[in-house]
């Protein structure tokens, strides 16, 4: 007998498959816009880490077994094909890739954005838990996570409920208590997540637990950082921006004579694996858990992180070269081309407002002269607006090239009001086969706009959020032995798209398999992220118990 119909119902798997999000319909923009801006201004007045920081938490042991595997996964809780494809992936017992046989991890690490666009309940439920309840209905796997941005936009309310009660997804089972962790690995490596609210700050409480965690560390030790943004790649425009990080990496971890060798983050939605140049350290951007695609081909091939500026004239420069991408930057490129076609079909609601913004300024221009200067200054002023850095500040490119897209506006709109002009009888009728023709060809021309303005680092998010790319998908694999720490990238180059249920499959086999199996693939082969350790440094880490009689000894002998 079958443990499951054979059909599964959305009551039966608790949640309704979604579809990716449309970032660019006026609902979606309008709703993140005013979650993000609320989130900005009061999440430092209810700063909910404050009132968990107070639970008690431990340093989580993992360090019993002579080899430990763990998964990490960032940016996942988008549409269901995207979604489900890396988690199905992860809640296999073995993949074989690259000619490496890598066994599922006993730990996964979620990165930040579990949830988009915007962290709720119901969007927990639908997007993240249950895809990843499906996925892994019962094997045991210990589960942690930091939040994101998108998790912030309720003031960490979901993600707190989600992840720091004790609740189980399936086979995942969560143990922290607070929005950040520290693992103890085996052969004296560690993990270290951070929650920076919005790349903000650190609150008290967890500085205070961290150093209450760097005090186990002895000379030598090695630790993965987890942050939730690549901070390293805005150096160039924001000297500041890695200073936080480096600052925890000083104060905290090398300060107990401890290294960082392999610092992991989400936010950006690809693979990007940097290099310290003459160094060991290995900075991986790996967010390709099953949000829309980000651009890589606009990554710098050069960074310096962190970057020497007047409040810190003495900082420790690093410099690094990048080392892989995936998508490559070729592939990226060519995907931006598509914005013509997936932009008006994905975002229908886009292509109305378009049409509405060009009625509007057509019927000024039409109105006389007074109004058609007032039409075109509002227009280039809202193309200035829509042209912001993302990060760091506004440079005279943002200006120039917002100004052009609205002035280009301005004469898309002028256009129409010449052709509206040479209708004898213009009517109602007239206007409405203006409208769609208009809507398009105002959405066409932003297409264009975020074309030339990504090549320029301006907009890059909203050129490929706008055509929503769910293929190119990736998560980590990483080994910890006595060898040390090996990272394997695992990428999809094509997602699931068809499904069916296993209702003749065991207790802990996925309940949804893809109709066409999945082909992941090594990004790049396996590397190392062990750091040399001097002979002198080599130190056994002791049993606490050892530890206390080594100490009480040395008290009564004196020695």
């Amino acid at each position: 007998m079958s443990r499951r119909p054979k059909d599964l119902t959305p009551e039966q798997l608790r949640f309704v498959p979604q579809k990716p999000v449309r970032w660019l319909s006026p609902r979606t923009l309008l709703d993140t816009s005013m979650r993000f801006g609320l989130a900005r201004v009061f999440g430092g007045y209810v700063d909910k880490r404050e009132i968990i920081g107070g639970r008690e938490q431990p340093v989580y042991d993992h360090s019993g077994a002579e080899e430990l595997w763990i998964d990490y996964v960032a940016d996942i809780g988008d549409g269901f094909n995207a979604t489900y494809s890396i988690a199905y992936l992860m809640a296999q017992d073995e993949l074989e890739v690259g000619g490496e046989r890598l066994p599922r991890g006993s730990v996964l690490v979620m990165g930040g954005d579990e949830v988009y666009p915007a962290g709720d309940w119901v969007e927990y439920e639908q997007r993240m838990k249950g895809p990843y309840q499906a996925a892994n209905p019962g094997s045991p796997v210990a589960l942690y996570a930091i939040p994101g941005n998108h998790d912030w936009f309720d003031g960490l309310t979901a993600f707190a409920r989600q992840f720091t009660e004790g609740r189980t997804i399936g086979g995942y089972r969560t143990f922290q208590k607070r929005s950040y962790f520290a693992l103890n690995l085996p052969h004296r490596w560690w993990l270290f997540a951070l929650d920076a609210q919005f790349d903000t700050h650190l609150d008290q409480n967890q500085i205070e637990y961290f150093r209450r965690a760097a005090q186990q560390l002895q000379p030598g030790d090695q630790v993965i950082l987890c942050v939730a943004q690549p901070s390293w790649l805005w150096t160039a425009d924001d000297p500041r921006s890695f200073d936080r990080i480096d600052h925890f990496i000083r104060d905290v971890i090398a300060a107990r004579g401890a290294r960082v060798p392999l610092i992991l983050t989400g936010d950006r939605h690809h693979y990007a694996h940097y290099s310290e140049v003459d160094g060991v350290r290995h900075l991986v951007g790996a967010g390709g858990g099953g949000a829309y695609l980000s651009p890589t081909h606009t990554l710098p091939e050069e960074l310096t992180a962190p970057r020497r500026s007047v409040p810190e004239p003495d900082a420790p420069e690093r410099e690094y070269r990048l080392a892989q991408t995936y998508p490559s930057k070729a592939k990226s490129l060519s995907y931006s081309f598509g914005i013509f076609g997936r932009l008006p079909w994905l975002n229908k609601g886009f292509v109305a407002l378009m049409a509405v913004v060009s009625l509007i300024g057509t019927v000024s221009i039409l109105e006389g002269t007074g109004t058609t200067v007032a039409a075109a200054a509002v227009l280039i002023a809202a193309g200035v607006a829509f042209a912001h850095p993302g990060q760091g500040r506004r440079t005279s490119r943002h200006y120039l090239l917002g100004g052009l897209h609205g002035l280009a506006q301005a004469v898309l709109a002028w256009g129409g009001a010449q052709v509206i002009k040479q209708f004898d009888d213009v009517s109602f009728w007239t206007y409405l086969i203006y409208l769609p023709l208009a809507g398009l060809a105002g959405t066409w021309l932003v297409g264009l706009y975020l074309v030339v303005a990504n090549r320029l680092g301006v907009n890059a998010n909203e050129l490929f959020a706008g055509m929503s790319v769910i293929d190119q998908k990736c998560f980590l694999r990483i080994r910890v032995d006595k060898d040390g720490a090996t990272v394997y990238p695992v990428g999809l180059d094509r997602v699931g798209r068809h499904w069916e249920a296993d209702p003749e499959g065991s207790e802990t086999s996925s309940w949804i398999k893809p109709v066409v199996p999945l082909s992941p693939r090594l990004i790049e082969p396996g590397f190392g992220a062990s750091h040399p350790v001097p002979a002198e440094e080599l130190v056994p880490r002791q049993h606490p118990v050892r530890r206390l009689v080594s100490q009480a000894s040395t008290w009564f002998t004196g020695r």
